[in-house]
């Protein structure tokens, strides 16, 4: 990655382990089973990029951003995307595992999170109104004054979240996940 921008360019195969990389932009590029797990993308631009089948863990994005960029098949562990511009902020998820990492304070409404692993992800102040979380597990991940208005949690799992301190209004749920909402009264429900 010598040059400073890249337009529509396809990075596959890629291998940047450890790597530092600071101020690039990459507009409208496609990067395929690349590795940048313990790299640190240091305010760098990602607008209307694509990832397929990219190990991600642990990647560092201080100061970066992050628009329109989607995640398909990733291995995103442990990522603090709180550390991005929050300007023009936004991302989808399919099929991504984003276990341990935190969106803590950001503003990321109508975003899908599909057939997912959002594992112990940090969801605390984070603005998801109208977000899709679509048979996506969410075993431990942290809800707390989060904005999940009009969010749909239909076909998510083992989620646990307390309405007293989460924005619900029109949110939807199933039936067979409303244990989750009431996790903190320790009642069984038969």
């Amino acid at each position: 990655m010598e040059a400073t921008e890249y337009i529509d360019h396809n990075f596959e195969k890629v291998v940047q382990v450890g790597k530092v990389i600071t101020g690039k932009e990459f507009q409208s590029c496609t990067f395929k089973n690349c590795d940048f797990s313990n790299s640190q993308f240091l305010n760098s631009k990602f607008l209307d990029c694509t990832f397929y089948d990219c190990n991600l863990s642990m990647m560092k994005l201080s100061g970066s951003t992050l628009s329109n960029t989607q995640f398909t098949g990733c291995k995103s562990l442990g990522i603090i995307f709180s550390e991005c511009q929050d300007f023009l902020f936004s991302a989808d998820f399919k099929n991504c595992i984003l276990d341990y990492s935190s969106f803590f304070g950001k503003k990321m409404p109508k975003t899908n999170f599909i057939q997912s692993s959002l594992r112990g992800v940090n969801f605390t102040q984070t603005n998801l109104s109208g977000a899709v979380f679509d048979l996506s597990d969410l075993s431990g991940a942290i809800f707390s004054d989060t904005d999940l208005r009009t969010a749909n949690l239909t076909t998510a799992f083992n989620y646990s979240l307390d309405p007293e301190f989460n924005m619900l209004k029109k949110a939807r749920f199933s039936s067979d996940g409303i244990a989750g909402l009431l996790t903190k009264y320790d009642i069984k429900i038969v």
